[in-house]
């Protein structure tokens, strides 16, 4: 088992290098825009942390009641479904049948919950904000050789990051995990 490394930050022309390195998503394969999103966050995960704490202080700095409360909830929902997804056999089948909906679900709740506790505009600002901003990101930003090849050292179990981590509690990476498995086992046949 690979030692949990956090991912460097990387430079701001890597980053947001133009619109050279941007390209719609193929909407019609849903699998491929899923790695391409996966293989983002893994790659960028440093910068997108920072992107969501510069949004989150500027948004709890403008209220931050609502912004504690509101990450109590969500703090409180994710922590609950992990447990769920690895503790209940019908939620974790569920989670392993569709990852997707089950970050979806996971979503509605907390907004849901956050409604009861009011502050629902506080929550999407400064919670569901920069979580668009990084799904807009990752699905537009086009990959390059570098970032392929640290998401296949992820999915290989070589390198370990905490982005993986979330991902593989929300039923992200199995999937990338048994393609690179399944290519690797045909290569050695070989």
């Amino acid at each position: 088992m690979a030692k949990v490394e956090i991912a460097p930050l990387r430079g701001w022309d890597d980053f947001y290098p133009g619109s050279d390195r941007f390209g719609k998503p193929d909407t019609r394969d849903l699998a491929k825009w899923n790695n391409r999103v996966v293989s983002n966050l893994l790659y960028y995960q440093t910068n997108y942390l920072v992107v969501a704490i510069l949004v989150f202080l500027v948004v709890g700095f403008l209220n931050p009641v609502s912004m504690f409360t509101g990450a109590v909830v969500v703090a409180s929902v994710f922590i609950g479904s992990v447990w769920a997804g690895e503790n209940k056999a019908i939620i974790k089948k569920f989670k392993k049948e569709n990852p997707s909906l089950f970050v979806f679900l996971v979503m509605v709740v907390s907004y849901f919950l956050m409604s009861l506790f009011g502050g629902v505009m506080v929550f999407l600002l400064g919670i569901k904000l920069p979580l668009l901003l990084i799904f807009a990101h990752a699905s537009l930003r086009l990959r390059n050789i570098k970032n392929k090849l640290e998401n296949k050292m992820e999915s290989a179990g070589l390198k370990k990051s905490p982005m993986g981590i979330i991902l593989e509690a929300l039923g992200q990476q199995e999937e990338n995990f048994n393609k690179i498995q399944d290519f690797l086992e045909s290569k050695l046949k070989e």
